[in-house]
C-alpha cells in the first residue's frame, strides 16, 4: 500500500484506462458519460461526451479510442458521496461500440447489434495484432430478469461483427496472452476467470474452455489486463478490493488498493513497470510499481 500513489481524485466512476505515450491517461467516466484525460499533473479534462455508459476503452489501429458503451444506468449518490449505478436509465436504448477521434472529440457509433440482436451492455475490449477487437457484453439487469452476456469479435471499420461465445454469465474483463494464443474472460457475478485457445482472428476452440481461477468468498471480478509474464491482472470488487494477480498456473495473489470498486488496470507504455489502476468508489486514478513489466498492447501509442 505504501507504494501506491494517487494520480488524481474527483473522477466519476472511472474505468477503461489507457496509458498514453505523453504520460497522460485516457479513461472513461461512466457517471460523467464521457471519455476523459488525466494529465501528468492530475488535471481532468473531457475529450468527448459519449452518452449512455462508457465502460471499456482501447486504442485502435487508426489512433481512435474504441469504447464499449453499456447504455448507462440511473445515476445515484449516497450520503457519503459515492456514485452508484442503480437500475436502468430512462433513456436507455441499448448498448453500442463507439469510436472517438481524440484530436477532435468526434464520436462515431460503429455497432449497436449483432445478427439482428441488440447489444445489451458492452463492457471491455482488447485489440489483436490483426486490427480486429474482442469485446464482452455483460448484459443488463432488470427488475426480475437479466439479459445473457456474450463474447464478440468485430473489425475497426464497422463492417463486421460476430458472436463468438453466447451465453456467458456476466462476462466483463477480456484479454490476450503475450503470444496472442490464449483469450481470457472474467465473469463478474461468478468470480470466474476462463480461458480458450485462439484459433484465428475472432475464433476460439470452445471445446478447450478452461477455468483458470475462481474467486473465494463474495468477491467479484471486473476488467483486466495481462502483463508480460502472462499473469492476468483482474480488478476485484468487494470488501478488500484490489487487483487479483493470477499466474498462468492458476495461483493468485490479491494486491489491495483500499477501494471495494477497483475496476481496471493498465500499464505505462514508456515505463512498463508502472501500473495505473481505476478505483470507482473513491473516484481516483492510482499508480504503483508492478512486480513484472506490463505487456505492450497492439496499436498503443
Amino acid at each position: 500500500m505504501t507504494s501506491i500513489k494517487t494520480v488524481t481524485e474527483g473522477l466519476l466512476f472511472p474505468e477503461g484506462p489507457i496509458a498514453m505515450a505523453d504520460g497522460s491517461v485516457v479513461l472513461v467516466e461512466l457517471a460523467r458519460h464521457s471519455l476523459s484525460r488525466v494529465d501528468t499533473d492530475g488535471t481532468i479534462s473531457v475529450i468527448a461526451p459519449c452518452g449512455g455508459g462508457p465502460n471499456g476503452a482501447a486504442l485502435g489501429p487508426d489512433g481512435r479510442v474504441y469504447i464499449c458503451n453499456n447504455g448507462g444506468f440511473d445515476d445515484a449518490t449516497d450520503p457519503s458521496g459515492f456514485f452508484g449505478t442503480l437500475g436502468m436509465r430512462r433513456e436507455y436504448v441499448g448498448g453500442s461500440i463507439q469510436a472517438v477521434d481524440i484530436s477532435t472529440g468526434s464520436v462515431e457509433t460503429l455497432y449497436t447489434e449483432c445478427n439482428g440482436h441488440q447489444l445489451s451492455g458492452p463492457n471491455d475490449i482488447i485489440f489483436d495484432k490483426d486490427g480486429g477487437f474482442w469485446f464482452t457484453d455483460l448484459g443488463k439487469s432488470w427488475a426480475r430478469t437479466h439479459d445473457h452476456g456474450g463474447l464478440y469479435y468485430a473489425t475497426a471499420d464497422g463492417s463486421s461483427i460476430r458472436e463468438v461465445i453466447y451465453p456467458l454469465i456476466t462476462p466483463n474483463g477480456v484479454g490476450l496472452s503475450p503470444d496472442g494464443n490464449t483469450l481470457y474472460v472474467a465473469e463478474t457475478s461468478t468470480g470466474r476467470l476462463w480461458q480458450w485457445p485462439v484459433t484465428g482472428a475472432g475464433t476460439v476452440d470452445r471445446s478447450k474452455q478452461h477455468l483458470l481461477y475462481a474467486l473465494p468468498g463474495a468477491k467479484r471480478f471486473d476488467s483486466l489486463a495481462v502483463d508480460s509474464a502472462g499473469h492476468v491482472c483482474v480488478g476485484t470488487l468487494g470488501s478488500g478490493g484490489g487487483i487479483t494477480d493470477i499466474a498462468p498456473d492458476g495461483t493468485a495473489t490479491l494486491i489491495p488498493t483500499g477501494d471495494p470498486l477497483t475496476t481496471n488496470i493498465c500499464f505505462d507504455p514508456s515505463d512498463l513497470g508502472t501500473a495505473y489502476i481505476t478505483c470507482s468508489r473513491s473516484g481516483t486514478l492510482l499508480s504503483m510499481p508492478w512486480p513484472r513489466p506490463g505487456l505492450p498492447l497492439h496499436w498503443q501509442r
